[in-house]
């Protein structure tokens, strides 16, 4: 297949990364729920986890299925199933409408995660592929980037933050239909199982890889929902202004995706991790007690470039541990995403008992600190 028959293949998987990036609009979609229901932070963050939640239990499932069907067609039940939850708040705009709506859009991000990267392999192969990964990355942080400034505007224009849903609902309309008319051929994967997968934390290496993956999705979550609230207690803001603070985030972290694919050809993964973990620990250590904008933002602009590279960087020395066992690896440390769900509602109870955002901070400066722990087991080189 020649090179523009294979990147216009490529344009409807790109729309699926974007797609995914949906599952971070919970973040400030979770603090406009927590007003309108005026719910407290630990019944607030049970939306985040209810997102994350599913990673636990759709991880594995979703290769099963995968290896059934095909890559193409496990891709567009994940797009299906993430236009049915963007189409529920338009509808049924209450608690348990709100709950059933992120725990799809959970469960279909679930089941994107672990088939569109296959699906890539069947299209960009070499050199490109890794290239082409990155680069559905940042397509996935444009989503994650306009979020807040979409439901803040939609805030402000309309009094009506959920305008979010039907523009994101369009455009996986989008992404559906554009798949479904692209014949994408596939090779055949290698099956997982539940067996397969928990039979690897045996390996200590791996353990504690999977650790390190829930830590660096708590930190993601927890700083998406909390990095508003911060600004709100502080120093009074709207939460309309407040939003901003996510997209703050979600910038430095795609600034820190890309400057990761060309550091990590000049220094060692275990260099460029350990830089990360500082710039999280002094993001996070300011965040406890920063009191004016220009601080809380720099502190968060620290933490969303810290935080940028992680995952790879685990998810590679995982599969580096055991290469021939890529697939049963992968699938493992994409339920570690289930961190998603354990740190928010720890978070949440902390910061009630103590009545203030520096409990949610505190609980994942605990994260950090084992990512710190974890950078001394990262090899030197890959």
């Amino acid at each position: 297949m020649s090179n523009k028959f294979n990147y216009t293949k490529l344009i409807p998987v790109l729309l699926a990364f974007f797609v995914m990036g949906f599952v971070d609009l919970v973040g400030i979609a979770t603090n406009y729920v927590k007003v309108d229901f005026e719910l407290n932070d630990t019944l607030a963050n049970l939306f985040p986890s209810m997102v994350f939640f599913w990673f636990l239990i759709f991880s594995v499932p979703s290769g099963v299925l995968m290896n059934k069907i095909g890559r193409r067609n496990t891709v567009l039940i994940s797009l299906i199933v993430t236009a049915v939850s963007l189409m529920i708040p338009l509808f049924d705009y209450s608690f348990a409408g709100m709950l059933i709506s992120f725990s799809l859009l959970g469960i279909g991000n679930t089941i994107l995660q672990v088939s569109i990267n296959p699906l890539v392999s069947n299209i960009v192969t070499g050199k490109q592929l890794a290239s082409t990964m990155t680069f559905g990355q940042f397509v996935k942080a444009i989503a994650s980037f306009i979020a807040p400034i979409i439901a803040g505007w939609a805030a402000m224009q309309f009094d009506d933050w959920k305008m979010l849903f039907p523009i994101f609902l369009a455009v996986a309309a989008i992404s559906i239909i554009a798949l479904w008319g692209t014949h994408i051929e596939e090779s055949k994967s290698e099956t997982t199982t539940f067996g397969q997968c928990f039979k690897l934390l045996g390996d200590k290496l791996v353990l504690l890889s999977f650790l390190g993956i829930m830590c660096h999705v708590g930190i993601d979550v927890g700083t998406n929902v909390t990095a508003p609230k911060v600004l709100i207690e502080r120093l009074d803001y709207t939460l309309e202004s407040a939003g901003i603070a996510t997209s703050v985030y979600f910038l430095f972290r795609t600034i820190g995706c890309f400057s990761g694919t060309f550091a990590l050809s000049r220094i060692s993964a275990k260099s460029f991790f350990l830089i990360g973990v500082v710039c999280l620990l002094l993001g996070m250590g300011g965040l406890m007690f920063a009191e004016t904008k220009e601080m809380i933002y720099i502190c968060i602009a620290l933490i969303g470039f810290g935080n940028s590279n992680v995952f790879p960087i685990i998810l590679s020395q995982a599969m580096l541990r055991l290469p021939d066992k890529k697939n049963a690896v992968s699938g493992l440390m994409i339920m570690g995403l289930f961190g998603g769900t354990v740190f928010p509602l720890i978070m949440g109870y902390v910061s009630d008992s103590v009545n203030s955002q520096i409990g949610a901070v505190a609980v994942m400066l605990i994260g950090v600190v084992y990512l710190l722990f974890f950078s001394t087991r990262i090899k030197k080189s890959y």
